[in-house]
């Protein structure tokens, strides 16, 4: 027992406090750190792209509640076109798969498959559909008309059908090369429609005359690849009509 009459030995004198900053502070102090690395990584951001730097500016001004000041300002995205609806890989596959099923339906002799302007097209002679200087298809061509439509029904694409002539003038007088390519795409559009082959949504057809040449003119088989009727085969994105090579027929006609 001690002299104050406590047995549990002498009493213990209490710690002084540590010196040095309040806990307040090292809170504070890593909370300004982490706020001016955030905004040295903004600053980097910035120089890349400064639509990223307003984007997140905005939000981080929306964190701390200052968007719904009165003085706030919105920041509207780029609108983002995408120019690759039939990508390079899907082409190419979807190339391979027609090859086969034009074999299986024995129309490859007829038909010419090609991929142009990032498309796949069915290339037919118009001797195959027409006969010379006429706009109505011939009865002999309805079979390899239904087997495309055959071979485009379960594709999730849509079908222009163009008309293309070489540039010798037409024989009429009343009529011109362009008339001569517009009538026969109608020409065939008009078929699939009365043989309810294709969904009309899906089909489109345009006339180019003899300004689309896949060769010269200057001799009669360059003239004879010329005179054609091509199949393209186009994305159904809703935007085609901003794609160089899916342009709305309605903006190609001469007329």
């Amino acid at each position: 027992m001690n002299e104050d009459g406590n047995k549990n030995g002498p009493r213990k004198k209490p710690k002084k406090g540590q010196a040095g900053a309040p806990l307040w502070m090292v809170t504070y102090s890593d909370l300004v750190t982490l706020l001016l690395t955030f905004f040295v990584l903004l600053l980097s951001m910035a120089q890349l792209d400064k639509m990223k730097f307003k984007e997140a500016v905005g939000s981080l001004k929306g964190a701390f509640g200052v968007l719904d000041s009165a003085d706030k300002t919105e920041v509207t995205r780029p609108r983002i076109v995408e120019f690759l609806p039939i990508a390079d890989d899907y082409v190419a596959r979807l190339y391979r798969r027609m090859i086969t099923m034009l074999q299986r339906l024995k129309i490859d002799r007829e038909i010419t498959l090609v991929k142009d302007r990032g498309a796949v097209v069915l290339r037919v002679n118009d001797s195959i559909l027409f006969a010379s200087g006429q706009t109505e298809v011939r009865a002999e061509a309805y079979e390899i008309l239904r087997k495309i439509a055959e071979l485009v029904r379960p594709l999730p694409l849509n079908l222009r059908i163009e008309g293309h002539t070489d540039d010798t003038p037409v024989a009429r007088s009343d009529a011109s090369n362009w008339d001569l390519s517009v009538q026969r795409a109608v020409s065939v559009l008009k078929f699939y429609a009365r043989e309810d082959l294709l969904p009309l949504d899906k089909l489109s057809a345009v006339g180019y005359g003899a300004q689309r040449p896949v060769t010269s003119n200057a001799t009669e088989e360059g003239r004879a690849l010329n005179r054609r009727v091509d199949f393209v085969l186009e994305s159904t994105s809703k935007t085609r009509e901003e794609l160089p090579y899916l342009i709305d027929a309605r903006e190609q006609l001469p007329f």
